[in-house]
């Protein structure tokens, strides 16, 4: 029989391939890396909010059992303790089914282009692969999980959605990054950071970046805000049901009220400017912010789709996320606490026996959890094997993040956020930051 084919060595890639081995169901996992879960190695420094009991997906446990490996049971894990602990070894006993350095280039139906009807769903996928030689392969399979991720494609600086002018620039100058810093490092002692975003990622970066401002006097923190609101940056605190989630956002915000970060908001960044080994933001209004040594970007991720072009998609026009999925996750659609858990029949597409599960399946929204990746493999690869009653059970009850989901008036200053039925975050003892000359 066929494999099934999964795109991405990565947590869910990963469980995705335990659940299918568990289902007597026989697995390709298909990475780009050189090693499993190559993106997450790349944030390896960064801790996560979620503990260990949330991390480990339940089939890879019981895969894992009779190799003596033991389940790390308490702590918040490094993304690196996360692979050394748990999803090398998981890659390891999963063998040859993990195949490295294969990058998916295209998906599609034997014989079948995206506009052909006759006889579609009898024939077998076709997954195009190249290796890093350039040498291609195509390999036949009875369904397609794609679990690839969002890690390489970062949203920008530009507040439109396109990159600012002079982004390209000054990310080939070494000045501008996409990725949390690693604050154990010197480059940021006595430096000026800029750290453009508002969601989890920001908030980590403030907080690595202020205990650095702690221990070396003149170093200069700013954070730039898109809307015109504090509004939820500071997450829910003691409400988040996931208690170092709700604690990164309070230490974020202590971080504005001690002095140490300079917050700007609704500041969209229409160009970036280079000076003298510096680089400075000016936003759509005219606002130019002091130079700095080092501009950090974290405005979320994209899923790329262009390896599906003859794959048919349900997908949603705004989020890029199964349309299903989107309406649970959609930002621009208040909801107050936690999205409800996903599984098969919301991550299905008219393609029958393609799923986008992990966090590509939220498109360019924020929140996904391990936790919500594991509920999801488990609920697809029940379907792939005829389980319909599994698949359509919910087992996984998302914890409440303690704060409204929706994104409020974009324009709107705090004392204006109306249609939340969270009213405006306490910002009495906030420092709103003004631009100055670069």
């Amino acid at each position: 029989m066929l494999p099934v084919v999964v795109i991405g060595a990565g947590p869910q890639g990963l469980a995705a391939a335990a659940h299918l081995v568990e289902r007597g169901a026989e697995p390709l996992v298909l990475e780009a890396g050189q090693g499993p879960a190559a993106a997450v190695r790349e944030w390896g420094h960064v801790r996560l909010f979620s503990p260990w009991p949330e991390l480990v997906d339940a089939a890879s446990r019981r895969l894992l059992g009779p190799t003596g490996w033991q389940a790390p049971q308490t702590g918040y894990p490094t993304g690196a303790q996360w692979v050394s602990e748990y999803l090398a070894p998981l890659a390891q006993a999963l063998g040859d089914r993990v195949r490295y350095g294969s990058r998916v280039v295209g998906v599609g139906r034997k014989g079948r282009d995206l506009s052909v009807d006759s006889g579609r769903e009898q024939q077998p996928f076709v997954v195009h692969a190249r290796d890093h030689s350039g040498r291609e392969e195509r390999i036949e399979a009875r369904a397609v999980i794609d679990a690839s991720g969002t890690w390489r494609q970062p949203g920008p600086a530009g507040a439109d959605g396109l990159p600012a002018l002079g982004e390209a620039a000054a990310r080939a100058a070494g000045l501008l990054s996409y990725q949390i810093p690693d604050a154990a490092t010197d480059e940021f002692a006595g430096a000026h950071t800029v750290v453009v975003g508002s969601g989890h990622s920001a908030a980590t970066a403030i907080v690595e970046l202020a205990r650095v401002g702690k221990r070396r006097p003149g170093t200069q923190i700013t954070w730039v805000l898109r809307r015109g609101q504090v509004g939820d940056t500071f997450g829910g605190g003691s409400a988040d049901e996931l208690p170092e989630r709700g604690a990164l956002g309070q230490r974020a915000k202590q971080a504005v009220e001690d002095g140490l970060v300079d917050l700007v908001t609704g500041f969209r960044t229409e160009r970036i400017d280079l000076h003298g080994g510096r680089a400075a933001l000016i936003a759509e209004d005219g606002r130019v912010l002091q130079a700095a040594d080092h501009v950090t970007v974290l405005t979320g991720f994209r899923p790329d789709v262009s390896f599906l072009s003859e794959v048919r998609l349900d997908l949603d026009v705004r989020l890029q996320a199964p349309a299903r999925v989107a309406s649970e996750v959609d930002p621009n659609i208040h909801s107050c606490g936690s999205v409800r858990a996903t599984g098969a029949a919301d991550l299905a597409h008219p393609e029958d026996g393609f799923f986008i599960v992990g966090a590509k399946s939220y498109g360019r929204a924020p929140t996904f959890l391990a936790l919500t990746g594991f509920e999801q493999v488990r609920s697809v690869v029940a379907e792939l094997v005829g389980d319909h009653e599994a698949a359509q059970r919910v087992e996984l009850a998302l914890p409440d993040t303690g704060v409204c989901g929706g994104a409020g008036v974009f324009d709107a200053p705090d004392e204006a956020a109306a249609g939340s039925c969270c009213g405006p975050a306490d910002t009495s003892l906030l420092t709103i930051g003004s631009a100055g000359a670069p």
